[in-house]
């Protein structure tokens, strides 16, 4: 991992934006006016999906996907001008956000500027084609890493645009470009801004696996760490996703939260998350609102940094399509208070520097931050258990961060949330951690 990457940064909310698809017009100018909106959920980053001209040879749909880029410098018209994002960024800067943007260097449209000026920079068939690697992306042509004139002009246009303002990058399929190429580019960048922020979309392992097998480059999580400051955590996603549907046990999930802790460096941070735009609403993937609800609470308050994808505060069931105009469905915001009191929560010390400890998850799930003489103790009502369950707590009264209910500890019993709770507590010693057999293993006797 980047050895210099803070703790703070598990304190991160991070907004994520489709242009397209986030205003009336779907403009530059309509994400500025939801700005403050934005802004006072507790967001601190506003991440924009690919903000550049889209290719139009092979596109899919009727407008193509944001994905498939034809000019790495340029600004797809459909949002605005150059003019126009640039104070996008300087009125994100004097509401105290930061901004990202997404970087896809791992392919180019059909019709990109690159192609058509660099052919021998991109991966070609036996008949000197120029292809992808991943036969379901048609739409694109993959980028053939290493090249020191590709790599100049890519690390270049990094530089280019952290110099009008842009404070980050989220680097799509990272996982499948060279790790000697981020870390040069990191180097790079950080003479310009040593603060630039690094996400990586680290890949689900079976890529990599896919890959490798192949022949074709594909990095680890723990590889990809030594250049980025946060991950997406792909690697345990379809664990995730099975437990919330029901078809996996919840145990398992929380035994890969630990084994996360077990390989990764003490400093890391994964980005936590219910949805995206590669990913089912979690209004349509949990079984109930309430679950749904539950899981949200979770990943806001597992170790790491907190996603909320546009539309989400909406309480939308619609993942929008990447390839034509399909706009969110705002309604009056139902989840905005909700997601709010979770964003706020993110920034407490304690989930930075605090120790994160999983208690336990039958009948309900169940994690706690402490440091010695405090912490905040989370109850996720992921199983619609009903009545009392047992606690970790002293007994005693508490109020409910996220919807500052009353909660009564006796006998250490508390009635289980609709959905879930947050308290915090004032104790001496750490509550005692989830017992697990994935860490466990005893030889027969002989």
């Amino acid at each position: 991992m980047a050895k210099d990457t803070p703790l703070s940064y598990r304190n991160l909310v991070i907004y994520e934006v489709y242009v397209r698809n986030h205003g009336p017009n779907g403009t530059f100018s309509d994400v500025e006016t939801d700005l403050p909106r934005i802004r006072s959920m507790g967001v601190d980053v506003i991440w924009f999906m690919p903000i550049h001209p889209i290719g139009q040879l092979n596109k899919k749909g009727s407008l193509g996907c944001p994905y498939s880029i034809s000019d790495y410098r340029g600004i797809n018209s459909e949002y605005g001008t150059n003019a126009d994002f640039i104070h996008l960024i300087e009125k994100a800067h004097s509401l105290g956000l930061k901004v990202m943007i997404d970087v896809v260097y791992n392919h180019t449209s059909h019709d990109s500027i690159l192609v058509k000026e660099h052919p021998e920079w991109f991966h070609r068939d036996a008949g000197g084609r120029p292809i992808t690697t991943v036969p379901a992306w048609s739409d694109v042509i993959d980028l053939k890493h290493p090249q020191p004139e590709l790599t100049a002009y890519l690390i270049e246009t990094l530089k280019g645009w952290v110099r009008i303002g842009v404070d980050g990058f989220r680097c799509d399929v990272a996982s499948i470009v060279p790790l000697d190429f981020w870390l040069q580019a990191r180097h790079e960048v950080a003479q310009v801004n040593p603060g630039v922020i690094w996400l990586a979309e680290s890949v689900h392992a079976s890529m990599v696996a896919e890959r490798r097998a192949v022949g074709l480059p594909a990095f680890s999580d723990c590889e990809v760490f030594q250049a980025f400051d946060l991950e997406y955590d792909y690697d345990i996603w379809p664990v995730w996703q099975t437990a919330v549907i029901g078809q996996g046990p919840l145990s398992r999930y929380l035994d890969m939260i630990q084994f996360q802790d077990s390989i990764y460096p003490v400093n890391y941070v994964k980005m936590r998350c219910v949805e995206n735009h590669d990913q089912a609403r979690i209004m349509r993937l949990a079984p109930s609102h309430s679950q749904a609800l539950a899981w949200t609470a979770f990943q806001a308050f597992n170790k790491g940094a907190f996603l909320i994808y546009a539309g989400q505060e909406a309480a939308a069931h619609h993942k929008p399509s990447h390839f034509d105009i399909d706009k969110i469905v705002w309604g009056n915001y139902a989840l905005q208070p909700f997601l709010t009191r979770l964003a706020n929560l993110k920034k407490h010390q304690l989930l930075a520097s605090g120790q994160f400890s999983l208690l336990g998850y039958e009948p309900v799930l169940q994690a706690a931050w402490f440091s010695q003489d405090k912490g905040l103790y989370g109850v996720f009502n992921t199983s619609l258990t009903s009545g009392m369950v047992d606690v970790q707590l002293p007994d005693g009264s508490y109020t409910n961060l996220l919807d500052d209910q009353d909660i009564r500890v006796v006998n250490n019993q508390m009635p289980a949330p609709a959905a879930a709770a947050i308290l915090a507590y004032q104790a001496a010693g750490a509550p005692t951690p989830m017992d697990s057999d994935f860490f466990h293993f005893e030889l027969p006797p002989e």
